[in-house]
């Protein structure tokens, strides 16, 4: 009973990783063993170190219906509100993101997915195929996962000088027996996004009986598309809340001026029709718009272009279509994941063999292409695109707009400059396959005067691909089918086309043909011993040392296509700018960490770690940590540390790719301070520019100190509450430093903003930079506790970080920013003030009930650049995003032999997301809510069936 108590006790601390396993050996009569923790390599006792560990079970993920590891992210509190995950890569994306097709990350303490490190049993895996730099989560096999376990600090000096934000270890089943099959559905109340896992889980062979183990898993899991349009949030269309969506790519066309190209609008000028009565130019007019036509609503999706939240007065006469509402909010994922392990006890020490491996197929989807007429000879199978007076549509169009703007009469007959949203396209979606592999081999056990030593050898790959699987199409004939009138992009509807239209759209169709492909590298291998060094009075002093080398390396084709082929299919994101034949480097780390028992309650532990990177040299990085208990009910623990991250192969190497800006929202900053657009002023009109996007192989590496120190208090054996404050300061970050960013401080970034020999900005220079500094602290609060009630036992758990500071300098010489909490930032880390989880579970015999809320905090929203440059304040505009509760319950029963059941509701209220008025620039996700902070699902219904064959 005493030794059940203790073990509690670790759980309720945060600081049992190994609680159960420790019980477990006492249970069955053998003596307590020493195991290792997450964030050391000295094993001891039970997991008593001075680090915040974070420790969730096989049955917690299986209460709260999360089947992977995505899904767990999202409900951590220390986990920060980047770009990471699915639905935030859901739509068009541009420069430093387009290599993050179909991946998921973690971000722990919002210092980006590169400074997380995911280990699967204490070891690396290999990152993503097509960024060659962060773990896709997806490849980890949640079937078989035991525990997951959660250093909340700063791990450079043990793991390696990338573990900045924290570690992330997840734990696979071990020494099982039996053979037991698990299905799982999770289905949405509204429809669409639904969920589906199957496990099979077998074991043979037990370690101290059998002297051998042998345990395999397979798992397949369908997560199903939900689209904007099955959600009644997603409207872009609020202007009177402040929000509009910025495109004139409609599913009846808007025609445009263009300077080089005579059509009926302006006969060679680059303006447009003045509107009667002022001396305003109008551009982009759609015919359904004016007087006495049918409305921009009269088509589905569309709705006017609000020219006044756009501060566009030129776009009077446009409509705009929602992006948003045909976007993926849940992109489709089809996974297979399979885990083998064999291990094989020869007298007091293990061998084993460990292979896992995951297939993984994610479908992005976004809206269909945009067709514009150009004069650009980057678009050259789009220059003189333009539909012919012999088109159908051509007289009605041609009248409506003749009607208001008589003075077009005279280029009656001459072709339409237009912009269409072609919905018989349909969607442009992207293919991507991911198969991920390691094999392990490895061996522990005893050395010599209680040293025990672990060693292993592994091989780990990412190979994945994106193809363009719908919606794109050869450029050259499809432009001829509008040149021809063959297509007409004036449907009444929106939709409709001639059938001999549809089989000439398909005859150009581009489906199947390979985006580009990438393949990731990892061989290791590894040798740590610990053990006592000599006894104190307090006890025996530990230590570890051992060393890990290992070699990473990338190949990226962005050639897998040809590049003729390349340039004949339209707006495809093709990457033959980043092709890289492979590329390595080596890591070769020494590390020692010994532990002091100085007293009795009071110990101190040193760790050092020497990395040897190739083309960065070496660098040491030390870890001091602090433990004192000076009595049972309370613990105080701290620790400093520093870090070292190099650039990823993509950050180095990628080339350059040039991309408009699409947005109508950006004034030259050198010409118009503040660089917000305002047509009234001379200089402050909108501007296009190039963005230029991509690697440096000048980069250096980033360099981080941080400190941790806090308090757990018990005041009695199972109850426990933990305070951690923390600080992480970051110097020569990498980093893209936002757009808005660098137009808000131009003076410090005007060599960036380039220009022709007139001095109009021609682009701006985005690349990946290593600039100025960001500090981040915080405070991580968890309480646990468990009691007895009625003839069940009630036990509840809060985990929860709160945001002290956030902030940063763009460069070492420019003064700290403001704070960055709690206000909206397009580019990185969404800052939250305060996030927490809270768990209630009761149990009473065969039954166990889970009550749980997710909570987020609010913060201030983003402008458009009307409501920005103060010209109109919409009468249901609020400054600020509300905060965001969901909550979550399940029912459990086992009472059944070999038969478990679970049933679950999430998101019991139906709680929509927040609305926002952040629009995405069609180079995002998120359409008037927040992909980062928000589930769009809304309610579902999980259930769980567990049998256990024998």
């Amino acid at each position: 009973m005493k030794l059940n108590r203790l073990v509690g006790q670790l759980a309720v601390l945060g600081l049992a990783a190994h609680a159960g396993a420790v019980l477990a050996q006492s249970e069955a009569g053998s003596k307590l063993e020493r195991v290792e923790v997450t964030g050391s390599s000295i094993k001891r006792l039970k997991d008593e170190g001075a680090l915040p560990i974070q420790v969730i079970s096989r049955k917690d993920l299986e209460r709260q219906g999360i089947v992977s590891a995505e899904q767990l992210i999202s409900t951590l509190s220390v986990n920060g509100n980047g770009l990471d995950n699915l639905a935030s890569n859901a739509d068009v994306v541009a420069g430093q993101a387009r290599g993050n097709n179909g991946a998921s990350s973690a971000n722990l303490r919002g210092q980006g997915a590169a400074s997380t490190l995911i280990l699967l049993n204490g070891r690396r895996v290999a990152a993503h195929g097509l960024n060659g730099g962060v773990v896709d989560l997806q490849q980890i096999p949640f079937a078989a996962v035991e525990r997951v376990e959660i250093l909340k600090d700063g791990a450079s000096a043990i793991y390696g000088t990338d573990a900045i934000g924290g570690v992330i270890n997840f734990i696979l089943r071990k020494n099982y027996e039996g053979l037991e099959a698990q299905a799982f559905t999770d289905v949405t109340q509204a429809g669409g996004g639904n969920i589906s896992t199957l496990k099979l889980t077998g074991g043979w062979g037990n370690l101290e009986r059998d002297k051998f183990n042998v345990l395999a898993s397979l798992a397949y899991s369908d997560s199903q598309m939900l689209r904007g349009d099955q959600r009644s949030f997603v409207n872009t269309f609020q202007p009177s809340r402040g929000l509009s969506v910025d495109t004139r790519g409609t599913p009846y066309a808007t025609v445009f001026t263009l300077s080089s190209l005579a059509t009926a609008l302006s006969n060679k000028s680059s303006a447009g029709p003045i509107q009667p009565g002022t001396t305003v130019a109008m551009n982009g007019i759609n015919a359904l718009d004016l007087p006495g036509q049918a409305g921009c609503a009269s088509i589905e999706g569309q709705a006017a272009y609000d020219e006044v939240l756009w501060a566009t007065p030129s776009a009077k006469w446009g409509c705009a279509w929602d992006t948003g509402r045909a976007a993926v909010l849940q992109q489709p994922v089809k996974s297979t994941n399979a885990v083998v392990r064999g291990t094989l006890a020869l007298g007091e020490h293990q061998l084993f063999a460990e292979f896992v491996g995951a297939h993984v197929v994610t479908d992005k989807s976004f809206s269909p292409n945009q067709i514009s007429s150009s004069s650009s000879a980057s678009n050259p199978f789009f220059f003189n695109l333009a539909y012919p007076s012999t088109g159908t549509a051509y007289n009605s169009v041609f009248n409506a707009i003749a009607a208001v703007f008589p003075t077009i009469e005279k280029n009656r007959g001459l072709p339409l400059a237009l912009r269409w949203r072609c919905m018989p396209c349909g969607n442009r979606e992207i293919e991507t396959t991911s198969d991920t592999k390691r094999l392990l081999v490895g061996a522990d056990g005893p050395l010599f005067g209680g040293w025990d030593y672990k060693t292993g050898v592994s091989m780990a790959t990412s190979d994945t691909t994106s193809l363009l699987k719908h919606g794109y199409f050869y450029g050259k004939p499809f432009a001829a089918l509008i040149n021809n009138g063959t297509l007409n992009p004036f449907p009444t509807d929106g939709i409709t086309q001639t059938a001999d239209a549809l089989k000439a759209l398909d005859a150009v169709r581009a489906d199947g043909v390979t985006l580009y492909g990438g393949k990731f590298t990892l061989t290791q291998a590894d040798f740590t011993a610990s053990g006592p060094v000599m006894k104190l009075p307090a006890g025996d002093m530990m230590a570890a040392i051992g060393t890990d080398v290992r070699t990473e390396k990338y190949k990226f084709n962005g050639n897998a296509t040809d590049a003729a082929t390349q340039a004949t299919i339209f707006n495809a994101p093709f990457d033959s700018v980043n092709t890289l034949d492979t590329v390595k480097r080596d890591v070769k780390a020494v590390f020692g960490e010994v532990l002091v028992p100085v007293f009795k309650g009071f110990e101190a532990s040193a760790a050092v770690r020497h990395d040897s990177y190739t083309g960065f040299g070496g660098t040491t990085n030390p870890k001091f940590s602090l433990r004192y208990q000076p009595f049972e009910q309370l613990l105080v623990r701290a620790s400093t540390s520093r870090g070292f991250r190099v650039p990823t192969f993509n950050q180095l190497y990628n080339g350059t790719t040039e991309s408009p800006y699409s947005g109508k929202d950006l004034a030259d900053p050198g010409k118009c301070p503040g660089g917000v657009v305002d047509p009234t002023k001379p200089g402050c009109e909108s501007v296009t520019p190039t963005i230029l996007t991509g690697g440096k192989s000048t980069l250096g590496p980033e360099k981080s100190k941080q400190w941790t120190w806090g308090l757990v208090w018990s005041p009695v054996p199972d109850v426990a509450v933990s305070a951690d404050w923390w600080q992480i300061r970051k110097t020569g970050t990498i980093q893209s430093v936002a757009l808005s960013d660098m137009v808000k401080n131009y003076a410090l970034f005007t060599d960036n903003f380039q220009r022709d020999a007139s001095g109009t900005l021609q682009a701006i220079d985005n690349r990946w930079v290593n600039a100025g500094e960001t500090i981040t602290k915080g405070l991580d609060l968890s309480a646990r506790g468990t009691t007895q009630l009625g003839t069940g036992r009630l036990t509840v758990n809060m985990e929860g970080t709160y945001l002290l500071d956030k902030r940063s300098r763009l460069l070492a010489s420019a003064p700290m920013g403001a704070s960055e909490i709690g206000v909206f930032t397009r580019a990185g880390d969404l800052g939250l003030r305060w996030k927490h989880s809270l768990t209630f579970v009761y149990a009473e015999g065969d039954w166990a009930t889970m009550f749980q809320q997710l909570w987020r905090a609010g913060y201030k929203d983003a402008q458009l650049p009307g409501v920005a440059n103060g010209s109109i304040v919409p009468p249901e505009w609020k400054p600020n995003v509300s905060k965001y509760v969901t909550y979550n319950a399940s029912v459990s029963y086992t009472g059944i032999k070999n038969l478990g059941l679970t049933f679950g509701i999430k998101n019991l209220l139906n709680d929509d997301p927040p609305f926002s008025a952040a629009y995405d620039g069609n180079t995002g996700a998120g359409s008037s809510w927040e992909p980062r902070v928000a589930d769009p699902r809304g309610r579902s219904y999980t259930f769980t069936v567990n049998y256990k064959f024998w």
